[in-house]
């Protein structure tokens, strides 16, 4: 069944649904979420919230509310899910939304996300399908959090390490969303499970282009080289490194300096990850000054070109 009012849905296999209400305003919506990444309850539930509202960003939109969705074990104690569900509430307020509700299941494994309705105009959607050959690429949040959460699941990560990992999954899209809105990129997509590749991958098939990525300028959380080198990886990187490898349509090429290590993190999963934009190359100065302007991280690392499938130099 075709339904003219959804002018994005699965055909660009991007962050969320757009259902157009009228020539001024469409509803963005998405939903999300995945078991504990850290032991604290009420972090957890943060993290899952920042995660999920992150798919409107993405693409543009303000969120308006959100319900919750959970899955918790029979045999835990409820304050622990009070606390995941006052993380979520918390994050929920920092933009100024409130959770309206939402669905409870048992399961065996504690689960947490939220489904969010934001709103945008039909004109500004920014998807994974509008790069184009010249862009430049950036990224607006450093990488590592898979690697950094396994090594904290085993009792092997820094307390420094572990407190920079969450304090980046923490930090919500809302701000870089705007600034990229402001300026007019052409293409963005949040970086997560998929892990950057993945996401590249994504963006390169829809936009009918080649992404070339520079290895050494992608930014990494401390420890996260550390950790991948001693195998720390999640189980999803290696699913994710063969699926996108051998992609029929899109596949990735990679240089022969590039180490192991690298080919690892850059196939990681993300969980709250950043933004990654493609611009204008006259435009990119712009993306930087508002960047700078609004306090927030940007890392140049690397552009479209003609073709199709991921470089990696």
């Amino acid at each position: 069944m075709h339904d003219p009012n959804i002018i994005v849905g699965l055909q660009t296999s991007d962050d969320a649904a757009v259902y157009k209400i009228s020539e001024e305003m469409a509803i963005v919506q998405t939903v999300d979420f995945f078991p504990p990444v850290v032991d604290d309850p009420f972090t957890y539930g943060a993290i899952a919230a920042a995660n999920s509202m992150s798919d409107v960003f993405a693409m543009g939109g303000e969120v308006l509310f959100a319900l919750n969705i959970a899955a918790f074990p029979d045999n835990l104690p409820l304050d622990i899910l009070s606390r995941i569900f006052a993380g979520g509430a918390d994050k929920a307020r920092e933009v100024g939304i409130v959770i309206a509700g939402g669905h409870t299941i048992t399961d065996a494994e504690p689960k947490y996300g939220l489904v969010v309705t934001g709103a945008i105009h039909p004109k500004r959607i920014l998807t994974k399908a509008g790069a184009r050959p010249g862009d430049k690429l950036y990224l607006t949040k450093p990488l590592g959090t898979g690697v950094i959460t396994t090594a904290m699941k085993q009792e092997a990560a820094d307390q420094s390490d572990a407190d920079a990992a969450v304090e980046s999954m923490l930090l919500l899209n809302r701000t870089a969303s705007r600034v990229a809105q402001a300026v007019s990129v052409h293409a963005c997509t949040d970086v997560t499970g998929f892990g950057l590749l993945g996401h590249a991958t994504e963006m390169a098939l829809k936009s009918g282009v080649a992404l070339e990525i520079n290895a050494s300028a992608i930014p990494w959380l401390p420890g996260a080289n550390r950790y991948a080198s001693e195998g720390r990886l999640p189980g999803g990187a290696g699913r994710n490194r063969e699926f996108y490898s051998n992609e029929p349509n899109c596949g990735v090429t990679i240089a022969a300096t590039v180490d192991e290590v690298t080919i690892n993190l850059l196939f990681n999963p993300e969980t709250s990850g950043g933004l990654l934009i493609a611009v204008e190359a006259k435009k990119a100065a712009n993306l930087e000054a508002a960047f700078e302007q609004a306090d927030h991280g940007l890392w140049p690392i690397g552009e479209v070109q003609v073709g199709r499938g991921i470089r990696i130099v």
